[in-house]
């Protein structure tokens, strides 16, 4: 197959896949305020799992899962607080390793719209470690100041083995999968192929993440956006289209 004939201009495929990216995006808040009260639920310390604070899918405010984790460490139970605080990202990490498990093989190369569904599905998720994980750690509260607070752990092991790890994935979706997205919409054609680069990199290290942690973030926890910054230049630069290193 020729897939010269398949390369989609710049514009028309940024602007279907961001369309296609802000529908996942609302999905995947709404499912990751779910797991929580879903796991409060199981739990026997929420009513119900949809008994969530519903926000907007956007920018991603005003979200709350409803749990009531001061509760919860009144009563010592901070185990389960760690377990319900941290559990959504363990379900965006099975996410994303599904996800890049899928693109790696041959089903989906077949099937490029799909491809193309499962590609933006793995950034949505993968930009909420990248928020978590490299620029949240030491909050003292969210998703992983609950799970330091619950386990006792230093929020340093979490920076620097979660950054470690995540840093691994992300290169490799970078390295291995990327290029087959270009491939299937791109072929040859390097505005589309640096299109690619540019949004996904937007999307992961400022969009979801640095931006939201600059802008609504107190306190010197700000500053941790920047390195959504400085993530958004070395990503571009290492991964621009081979043609052009």
């Amino acid at each position: 197959m020729d897939k010269s004939k398949n390369a989609m201009g710049v514009l028309p495929y940024l602007a279907v896949s961001i369309a296609t990216f802000l529908a996942l995006q609302a999905l995947v808040v709404v499912t990751h305020e779910f797991t929580h009260s879903t796991m409060a639920w199981l739990l026997g310390d929420m009513q119900s799992p949809l008994d969530i604070v519903w926000g907007n899918p956007l920018t991603m405010t005003g979200w709350d899962e409803g749990v009531e984790y001061e509760q919860l460490f009144a009563q010592g139970r901070n185990i389960q607080a760690a377990i319900i605080g941290f559990c959504p990202l363990v379900m965006h990490s099975i996410v994303i390793g599904v996800g890049i498990r899928l693109m790696c093989g041959k089903w989906l190369v077949e099937r490029r719209w799909a491809f193309h569904t499962a590609y933006w599905l793995v950034v949505a998720n993968a930009m909420e470690l990248v928020a978590y994980v490299y620029m949240r750690s030491f909050s003292g509260h969210g998703d992983i100041g609950i799970l330091d607070r619950g386990t006792g752990i230093s929020p340093w092991w979490v920076f620097v083995i979660g950054s470690a790890l995540l840093t691994w994935v992300l290169w490799f979706f970078s390295q291995r999968v990327m290029p087959r997205l270009q491939d299937l919409f791109a072929a040859d054609y390097q505005p589309t192929r640096w299109g690619i680069v540019i949004l996904t990199a937007f999307l992961l290290f400022l969009w979801g993440s640095g931006i939201r942690v600059m802008a609504y973030v107190s306190g010197p926890q700000w500053a941790f956006g920047l390195i959504g910054v400085a993530a958004f230049v070395l990503a571009v630069a290492f991964f621009r289209p081979a043609s052009s290193r």
